[in-house]
Protein backbone atom coordinates (compact mmCIF):
# COMPACT_ATOMS: atom_id res chain seq x y z
CA UNK A 1 0.00 0.00 0.00
CA UNK A 2 2.68 2.44 0.66
CA UNK A 3 4.03 1.90 -3.12
CA UNK A 4 0.14 2.44 -3.92
CA UNK A 5 0.14 5.96 -1.80
CA UNK A 6 3.41 6.90 -3.65
CA UNK A 7 2.31 6.62 -6.60
CA UNK A 8 -1.05 8.24 -6.04
CA UNK A 9 0.84 10.93 -4.08
CA UNK A 10 3.18 11.85 -7.27
CA UNK A 11 0.04 12.00 -9.87
CA UNK A 12 -1.72 14.30 -7.52
CA UNK A 13 1.48 16.38 -8.27
CA UNK A 14 1.44 16.28 -11.92
CA UNK A 15 -2.52 16.62 -12.28
CA UNK A 16 -2.74 19.45 -15.20
CA UNK A 17 0.61 18.34 -16.28
CA UNK A 18 0.51 14.31 -17.33
CA UNK A 19 -3.00 13.56 -15.59
CA UNK A 20 -6.57 14.87 -15.52
CA UNK A 21 -7.70 15.37 -11.92
CA UNK A 22 -10.38 12.76 -12.79
CA UNK A 23 -7.55 10.46 -13.56
CA UNK A 24 -6.33 11.10 -10.15
CA UNK A 25 -9.87 10.59 -8.55
CA UNK A 26 -10.12 7.43 -9.98
CA UNK A 27 -6.45 5.71 -8.67
CA UNK A 28 -7.79 7.19 -5.53
CA UNK A 29 -10.78 5.08 -5.43
CA UNK A 30 -8.79 1.99 -6.47
CA UNK A 31 -6.57 3.18 -3.48
CA UNK A 32 -9.57 2.91 -0.97
CA UNK A 33 -11.12 -0.57 -2.92
CA UNK A 34 -7.76 -2.37 -2.65
CA UNK A 35 -7.60 -0.92 1.17
CA UNK A 36 -10.77 -2.78 2.01
CA UNK A 37 -10.22 -6.19 -0.25
CA UNK A 38 -6.92 -6.34 2.20
CA UNK A 39 -9.46 -6.16 5.73
CA UNK A 40 -11.65 -7.74 4.42
CA UNK A 41 -9.72 -10.93 3.17
CA UNK A 42 -7.10 -10.63 5.39
CA UNK A 43 -8.13 -8.80 8.18
CA UNK A 44 -4.56 -6.24 7.95
CA UNK A 45 -4.13 -2.79 6.78
CA UNK A 46 -1.21 -4.24 4.04
CA UNK A 47 0.32 -7.32 2.83
CA UNK A 48 3.71 -8.03 2.07
CA UNK A 49 4.96 -7.24 -1.52
CA UNK A 50 6.12 -11.35 -1.77
CA UNK A 51 2.12 -12.12 -0.63
CA UNK A 52 1.15 -10.75 -4.29
CA UNK A 53 0.36 -14.06 -6.61
CA UNK A 54 -2.51 -15.23 -9.08
CA UNK A 55 -4.49 -16.34 -5.99
CA UNK A 56 -4.43 -12.91 -4.37
CA UNK A 57 -5.71 -10.74 -7.76
CA UNK A 58 -8.46 -13.67 -8.05
CA UNK A 59 -10.08 -12.97 -4.65
CA UNK A 60 -9.23 -9.65 -5.44
CA UNK A 61 -11.82 -9.91 -8.93
CA UNK A 62 -13.93 -11.79 -6.58
CA UNK A 63 -14.16 -9.55 -4.26
CA UNK A 64 -14.81 -6.30 -6.70
CA UNK A 65 -17.62 -8.38 -8.35
CA UNK A 66 -19.29 -9.72 -5.18
CA UNK A 67 -18.89 -7.61 -2.29
CA UNK A 68 -18.42 -4.33 -3.96
CA UNK A 69 -21.26 -5.29 -6.80
CA UNK A 70 -19.05 -3.86 -9.29
CA UNK A 71 -19.60 -4.70 -13.20
CA UNK A 72 -17.45 -6.90 -15.14
CA UNK A 73 -15.88 -4.19 -16.94
CA UNK A 74 -15.67 -1.75 -13.75
CA UNK A 75 -14.09 -4.48 -11.87
CA UNK A 76 -11.31 -4.99 -14.88
CA UNK A 77 -10.57 -1.44 -14.79
CA UNK A 78 -9.64 -1.52 -10.84
CA UNK A 79 -7.58 -4.47 -11.53
CA UNK A 80 -5.57 -2.42 -14.62
CA UNK A 81 -4.73 0.59 -12.34
CA UNK A 82 -3.75 -2.03 -9.00
CA UNK A 83 -1.80 -4.00 -12.12
CA UNK A 84 -0.31 -0.77 -12.93
CA UNK A 85 1.52 -0.44 -9.31
CA UNK A 86 2.23 -3.78 -9.16
CA UNK A 87 4.26 -3.10 -12.59
CA UNK A 88 6.16 -0.73 -10.70
CA UNK A 89 7.23 -3.01 -8.43
CA UNK A 90 8.49 -5.60 -10.64
CA UNK A 91 10.43 -3.10 -12.71
CA UNK A 92 12.19 -1.95 -9.38
CA UNK A 93 12.98 -5.37 -8.90
CA UNK A 94 10.80 -5.15 -5.28
CA UNK A 95 8.93 -8.09 -6.89
CA UNK A 96 10.69 -10.64 -9.19
CA UNK A 97 7.37 -12.24 -10.82
CA UNK A 98 4.34 -10.65 -12.45
CA UNK A 99 1.36 -12.18 -10.47
CA UNK A 100 -0.75 -10.80 -13.60
CA UNK A 101 1.31 -13.32 -16.06
CA UNK A 102 -1.45 -15.09 -17.72
CA UNK A 103 -4.27 -13.62 -16.24
CA UNK A 104 -6.55 -12.51 -18.48
CA UNK A 105 -8.39 -9.51 -17.74
CA UNK A 106 -11.20 -9.25 -20.92
CA UNK A 107 -13.69 -6.94 -21.35
CA UNK A 108 -17.44 -7.15 -22.46
CA UNK A 109 -18.63 -5.20 -25.11
CA UNK A 110 -21.10 -2.79 -24.34
CA UNK A 111 -23.59 -1.20 -26.70
CA UNK A 112 -23.86 2.36 -26.80
CA UNK A 113 -27.57 3.80 -26.93
CA UNK A 114 -28.55 6.86 -28.42
CA UNK A 115 -31.33 8.61 -29.22
CA UNK A 116 -33.01 7.67 -32.06
CA UNK A 117 -33.86 11.16 -34.69
CA UNK A 118 -37.46 11.47 -34.06
CA UNK A 119 -36.61 11.10 -29.99
CA UNK A 120 -34.00 14.02 -30.16
CA UNK A 121 -36.84 16.11 -31.70
CA UNK A 122 -39.59 15.00 -29.74
CA UNK A 123 -37.60 16.74 -26.51
CA UNK A 124 -36.51 19.43 -28.83
CA UNK A 125 -40.05 20.85 -29.38
CA UNK A 126 -41.94 19.85 -26.04
CA UNK A 127 -43.22 22.51 -23.87
CA UNK A 128 -42.38 22.30 -20.59
CA UNK A 129 -43.65 24.15 -17.47
CA UNK A 130 -41.08 24.75 -15.49
CA UNK A 131 -37.82 26.71 -16.08
CA UNK A 132 -35.58 23.84 -14.55
CA UNK A 133 -36.86 21.47 -17.15
CA UNK A 134 -36.39 24.00 -20.19
CA UNK A 135 -32.69 24.59 -19.19
CA UNK A 136 -31.81 20.72 -18.40
CA UNK A 137 -33.34 20.07 -21.92
CA UNK A 138 -31.20 22.54 -23.56
CA UNK A 139 -28.22 22.18 -22.25
CA UNK A 140 -28.27 18.14 -23.05
CA UNK A 141 -29.79 19.12 -26.77
CA UNK A 142 -26.58 21.47 -26.77
CA UNK A 143 -24.45 18.57 -26.14
CA UNK A 144 -26.53 16.41 -28.39
CA UNK A 145 -25.05 19.12 -30.94
CA UNK A 146 -21.91 19.23 -29.95
CA UNK A 147 -20.78 15.44 -28.59
CA UNK A 148 -19.27 17.41 -25.28
CA UNK A 149 -19.24 15.14 -22.07
CA UNK A 150 -21.11 17.05 -18.89
CA UNK A 151 -17.39 17.61 -17.02
CA UNK A 152 -16.80 19.51 -20.46
CA UNK A 153 -19.88 21.09 -21.19
CA UNK A 154 -19.61 22.28 -17.36
CA UNK A 155 -16.54 23.95 -17.70
CA UNK A 156 -17.21 25.59 -21.00
CA UNK A 157 -15.96 29.64 -21.44
CA UNK A 158 -16.37 32.02 -23.65
CA UNK A 159 -13.07 32.11 -24.91
CA UNK A 160 -12.96 28.77 -26.36
CA UNK A 161 -15.78 29.88 -29.09
CA UNK A 162 -13.24 30.63 -32.18
CA UNK A 163 -13.75 31.72 -36.22
CA UNK A 164 -13.00 28.63 -37.74
CA UNK A 165 -11.21 27.43 -40.82
CA UNK A 166 -14.88 27.87 -42.81
CA UNK A 167 -15.66 31.50 -41.25
CA UNK A 168 -18.10 29.84 -38.83
CA UNK A 169 -17.77 29.40 -35.23
CA UNK A 170 -16.16 26.71 -33.91
CA UNK A 171 -15.13 25.23 -29.84
CA UNK A 172 -11.84 24.78 -29.02
CA UNK A 173 -11.40 22.57 -26.01
CA UNK A 174 -9.14 20.52 -23.78
CA UNK A 175 -10.93 17.49 -23.00
CA UNK A 176 -10.93 17.28 -19.25
CA UNK A 177 -10.51 13.51 -19.29
CA UNK A 178 -7.89 12.75 -22.11
CA UNK A 179 -6.31 15.78 -21.98
CA UNK A 180 -6.66 16.02 -25.93
CA UNK A 181 -8.13 18.59 -27.92
CA UNK A 182 -11.25 19.01 -30.07
CA UNK A 183 -12.47 21.48 -32.08
CA UNK A 184 -16.06 21.49 -33.16
CA UNK A 185 -17.88 23.40 -35.42
CA UNK A 186 -20.91 24.92 -33.68
CA UNK A 187 -24.09 23.83 -35.68
CA UNK A 188 -26.62 26.57 -35.81
CA UNK A 189 -28.85 24.10 -33.10
CA UNK A 190 -25.73 24.48 -30.25
CA UNK A 191 -25.81 28.05 -31.71
CA UNK A 192 -29.22 29.43 -30.64
CA UNK A 193 -29.22 27.44 -27.54
CA UNK A 194 -25.85 29.76 -26.36
CA UNK A 195 -27.42 32.89 -27.71
CA UNK A 196 -30.65 32.06 -25.03
CA UNK A 197 -27.91 31.70 -22.09
CA UNK A 198 -26.13 34.45 -23.23
CA UNK A 199 -27.15 36.75 -20.71
CA UNK A 200 -28.14 34.37 -17.75
CA UNK A 201 -26.74 35.64 -14.47
CA UNK A 202 -24.58 33.25 -13.78
CA UNK A 203 -23.08 33.10 -16.95
CA UNK A 204 -22.31 36.60 -16.90
CA UNK A 205 -20.77 35.99 -13.29
CA UNK A 206 -18.51 33.69 -14.28
CA UNK A 207 -17.54 33.99 -17.93
CA UNK A 208 -19.27 30.47 -18.61
CA UNK A 209 -21.35 29.87 -21.31
CA UNK A 210 -23.80 27.78 -20.06
CA UNK A 211 -25.51 27.90 -16.26
CA UNK A 212 -24.77 23.75 -15.91
CA UNK A 213 -26.50 22.34 -12.57
CA UNK A 214 -24.99 19.37 -10.75
CA UNK A 215 -24.32 16.19 -12.74
CA UNK A 216 -26.75 14.37 -9.99
CA UNK A 217 -29.68 17.26 -10.43
CA UNK A 218 -29.12 16.84 -14.81
CA UNK A 219 -29.45 13.56 -14.72
CA UNK A 220 -32.61 13.21 -12.30
CA UNK A 221 -34.17 15.46 -14.45
CA UNK A 222 -33.59 14.05 -17.24
CA UNK A 223 -35.62 11.38 -16.63
CA UNK A 224 -38.18 13.20 -15.71
CA UNK A 225 -37.69 14.48 -19.07
CA UNK A 226 -37.95 11.57 -20.45
CA UNK A 227 -41.21 10.10 -18.82
CA UNK A 228 -42.94 13.30 -19.84
CA UNK A 229 -41.62 12.66 -23.56
CA UNK A 230 -42.92 9.44 -23.22
CA UNK A 231 -39.35 7.89 -24.10
CA UNK A 232 -38.58 4.48 -22.32
CA UNK A 233 -34.55 4.63 -22.60
CA UNK A 234 -32.61 5.53 -19.71
CA UNK A 235 -31.47 9.14 -20.59
CA UNK A 236 -28.57 10.20 -18.86
CA UNK A 237 -26.10 13.40 -19.79
CA UNK A 238 -23.66 11.05 -21.48
CA UNK A 239 -26.63 9.60 -23.46
CA UNK A 240 -26.32 13.37 -25.73
CA UNK A 241 -22.33 11.87 -26.08
CA UNK A 242 -23.92 8.76 -27.89
CA UNK A 243 -26.01 10.70 -29.93
CA UNK A 244 -24.13 13.21 -31.20
CA UNK A 245 -21.93 10.77 -32.37
CA UNK A 246 -24.43 8.21 -33.91
CA UNK A 247 -27.56 9.92 -34.40
CA UNK A 248 -26.48 13.66 -35.42
CA UNK A 249 -22.93 12.57 -37.01
CA UNK A 250 -22.18 9.26 -38.29
CA UNK A 251 -26.19 8.39 -39.52
CA UNK A 252 -25.88 12.03 -41.71
CA UNK A 253 -22.69 11.09 -43.31
CA UNK A 254 -19.74 12.49 -41.77
CA UNK A 255 -16.52 10.90 -41.76
CA UNK A 256 -15.51 8.49 -38.89
CA UNK A 257 -11.98 10.01 -38.46
CA UNK A 258 -13.93 13.67 -38.65
CA UNK A 259 -16.23 12.67 -35.66
CA UNK A 260 -13.18 10.97 -33.71
CA UNK A 261 -11.75 13.78 -34.27
CA UNK A 262 -14.72 15.94 -32.57
CA UNK A 263 -14.86 13.42 -29.56
CA UNK A 264 -11.69 14.10 -28.63
CA UNK A 265 -11.03 10.47 -29.07
CA UNK A 266 -7.03 9.34 -29.23
CA UNK A 267 -7.82 5.98 -30.85
CA UNK A 268 -10.12 5.08 -34.26
CA UNK A 269 -11.57 2.39 -32.73
CA UNK A 270 -13.12 4.02 -29.90
CA UNK A 271 -14.76 5.77 -32.53
CA UNK A 272 -15.89 2.68 -34.40
CA UNK A 273 -17.80 1.23 -31.18
CA UNK A 274 -20.47 3.87 -32.42
CA UNK A 275 -20.35 2.85 -35.79
CA UNK A 276 -21.36 -0.39 -35.13
CA UNK A 277 -25.17 0.64 -33.34
CA UNK A 278 -26.09 2.26 -36.39
CA UNK A 279 -28.46 -0.06 -38.51
CA UNK A 280 -29.71 2.72 -41.11
CA UNK A 281 -26.21 2.91 -42.13
CA UNK A 282 -26.06 -0.85 -42.71
CA UNK A 283 -29.79 -0.71 -44.59
CA UNK A 284 -27.85 2.73 -47.17
CA UNK A 285 -25.29 0.68 -47.77
CA UNK A 286 -27.06 -2.64 -48.82
CA UNK A 287 -29.74 -0.64 -50.82
CA UNK A 288 -26.83 0.91 -52.96
CA UNK A 289 -25.43 -2.46 -53.53
CA UNK A 290 -28.59 -3.72 -54.25
CA UNK A 291 -29.43 -0.70 -56.88
CA UNK A 292 -25.75 -1.41 -58.33
CA UNK A 293 -26.62 -5.23 -58.74
CA UNK A 294 -29.53 -4.09 -60.68
CA UNK A 295 -28.39 -2.27 -62.67
CA UNK A 296 -25.71 -4.58 -63.35
CA UNK A 297 -27.94 -7.37 -64.50
CA UNK A 298 -30.29 -5.56 -66.22
CA UNK A 299 -27.63 -4.24 -68.32
CA UNK A 300 -26.88 -7.78 -68.20
CA UNK A 301 -30.18 -9.06 -70.26
CA UNK A 302 -30.04 -6.32 -72.67
CA UNK A 303 -27.23 -7.66 -73.99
Amino acid sequence: MGVFKDHNKKMEQLIGIDYAYATFQRYQTSLQRTENFLKWKFKVPDVHLADLNYQFISDFEFYLKTVCSCGHNSTMKYLSNFKKIVLICVKNDWLHKDPFFAYRMPKIGVDRVALSAEELLTIIKKKFITERLRLVRDIFVFSCYTGLAYVDVQKLRRSEIIIGIDGGQWLQIKRQKTESRSSIPLLPEAITILNKYENHPQCASTSRLLPVLSNQKMNAYLKEIADVCGIEKNIMFHLARHTFATTVTLSNGVPIESVSKMLGHRDLRTTQLYAKVIDSKISEGMKRLKDSLTDKLGQSTAM
